[in-house]
């Protein structure tokens, strides 16, 4: 008898985050006063975190990380609820971001990728899809070549053996560096887009997300195109079938607000809800990530406190 198949698989990336939140611009070749912090971050750690608080079940998570910090990251995705998968690079140091927070609460990135796009075919095997009822592929994993051929083996099992797969386009940047054509190729069979609107003018060229959203959804059954404050477009089949509001919130950081999105779109997704009722529940997780700082759910004292 096969196995039930309940859970949420991630294969993405584990961060260090350095989130720097300055309330006046940046002063070139001076200081500029900041509140600085050092957070567990990364798109698909993030996302995993944000299913299990929304009520994902058993959430797994499979990504690479340095000796450097492994320990701690395993310790912050275990507090968090996620089993975490990962493998160990002596060669690498983990993946770390730099995130410029200004006042209005948009962050700026800069990406050192580290051990998380050192991600080869050695560490996937089909068995790590036992019991998994969705896949989730970070983005970021198909700016390199090991990761992105990773990412592409385990979209192809999923694929034979029928397990759903989900991938977040991550980074406008990345994509243009990389190549729309070349993105959307290693991507193909994916069941479900989810890019912010700046990822899908570029995937498309369509400057407004309506268009995109629907161009979009002539090659992915189902994409959802989040808008920030402005909520999340839901299109099949070539046509917008849904807008979505975002509750009204006082943002702080927006980092990891589309990773809360994704991640409480998936746990609704396996709990059964429609598209548009799973991107309401995104839209509340996204609106709660940008009051904290960092990209993932606060997580309670080990001792209750």
């Amino acid at each position: 008898m096969s196995r039930v198949r309940r859970a949420l698989l991630v294969v993405g990336d584990v961060v260090t985050d350095v989130v720097a939140r300055h309330r006046t611009p940046l002063a070139p070749a001076t200081d500029t006063a900041a509140e600085i912090r050092t957070l567990p971050g990364g798109a698909g750690a993030n996302a995993a975190c944000w299913a299990v608080r929304y009520g994902g079940g058993e959430v797994r998570l499979l990504g690479r990380v340095g000796t450097d910090a492994a320990d701690w990251h395993e310790r912050a995705l275990r507090a968090a609820g996620v089993r975490p998968l990962l493998v160990r690079d002596a060669g690498a140091a983990t993946a770390t971001v730099i995130a410029l927070v200004d006042a209005s609460a948009e962050r700026t990135f800069l990406t050192d990728g580290g051990a998380a796009l050192r991600l080869s075919l050695a560490d996937w095997s089909p068995g790590l899809l036992d019991g998994v009822a969705r896949l989730h592929l970070s983005g970021y994993l198909f700016f390199a070549g090991p990761s992105r051929e990773a990412a592409r083996r385990a979209l192809r099992d999923a694929g034979r053996t029928g397990v759903p797969v989900s991938v977040d386009p991550a980074s406008a940047g990345f994509l243009r560096a990389l190549g729309t054509d070349r993105f959307l190729t290693a991507v193909a069979g994916a069941e479900v887009l989810l890019p912010n609107a700046d990822e899908a003018r570029t995937l498309t060229g369509h400057a407004e997300p309506d268009r995109a959203a629907a161009e979009l959804s002539r090659r992915f059954p189902l994409v959802v195109v989040t808008l920030g404050a402005a909520g999340a477009l839901v299109a099949e089949d070539g046509a917008v079938i849904a807008r979505v509001a975002a509750p009204p919130v006082r943002p702080v950081d927006s980092t990891g607000a589309g990773d809360a999105f994704t991640g409480a779109f998936l746990a609704a997704r396996l709990a059964g809800a429609d598209p548009v009722k799973a991107a309401e529940t995104g839209c509340r997780a996204g609106a709660e990530a940008v009051t904290v700082v960092g990209g993932r759910p606060p997580v309670p004292p080990a001792d209750g406190s």
